[in-house]
């Protein structure tokens, strides 16, 4: 049994773990580095980014890629759209010459990191997120999608449109929409990682492939 929380008592404990325990810059840097570590990148990686801490997560892969010499490349879809922490690591990648583009051939990479939408995501899916979307799923890569398939509920699980991944890398903790609604069509595995989030508020268990949490 999973132990899995709510959107909103992650992002409580997200913020008082940063304003207690650990700066924000350095939590953003053990996530990104939690998914690098998680899946065997292939190069080109396309490295899909929206707006937020989603995409900041995103950012220190693409970095990580750069450094162990794998080809990579960061596509925006939001223009001058990040985070304060996301723009920092944003930075870093620009100064390693990492290609930033605003459109691209999604076939061309043999790797997909999702990091549009991050598990507060609860609204329809507009552009230019759904045609990015729709060119994820038309693709041939192996996808990997951070926090949680971009266009999926974080609490339900349920979306009109979202990425297919063959990895999920949840951060901190699972979400009930790791398990619930359209979970099971979205993510052919899922994996959670620990990166120093104190949970700050209740947690339940579910059983993968359930659709009942306890």
């Amino acid at each position: 049994m999973a132990v899995c929380v709510s959107t909103e008592v992650m992002r409580a404990s997200d913020r008082w773990t940063i304003e207690n325990l650990v700066p924000s810059k350095e939590l953003m840097e053990r996530a990104g580095k939690a998914i690098f570590s998680q899946a065997e990148w292939k190069g080109p990686v396309g490295i899909i980014c929206g707006k937020g801490n989603n995409a900041g997560d995103g950012f220190v892969v693409a970095s990580l890629l750069k450094d162990h010499g794998t080809e990579c490349e960061i596509v925006l879809l939001y223009k001058d759209a990040f985070s304060e922490d996301g723009r920092f690591f944003f930075d870093k990648c620009v100064e390693k010459g990492i290609p930033v583009v605003t459109d691209a051939d999604y076939g061309r990479y043999n790797t997909i990191l999702d990091c549009i939408f991050g598990t507060g995501f609860k609204d329809e899916v507009k552009e230019p997120a759904r045609t990015a979307i729709a060119k994820i799923n038309a693709s041939n890569a192996y996808v990997v999608s951070a926090d949680i398939n971009s266009g999926l509920n974080g609490d339900t699980g349920l979306g009109d449109l979202y990425v297919i991944s063959d990895l999920t890398v949840s951060i901190g903790t699972f979400k009930y929409g790791h398990f619930l609604g359209n979970a099971d069509t979205a993510m052919k595995k899922k994996v959670n990682c620990d990166i120093g989030i104190k949970i700050i508020g209740e947690t339940k268990g579910i059983e993968d492939g359930s659709e009942r949490i306890s």
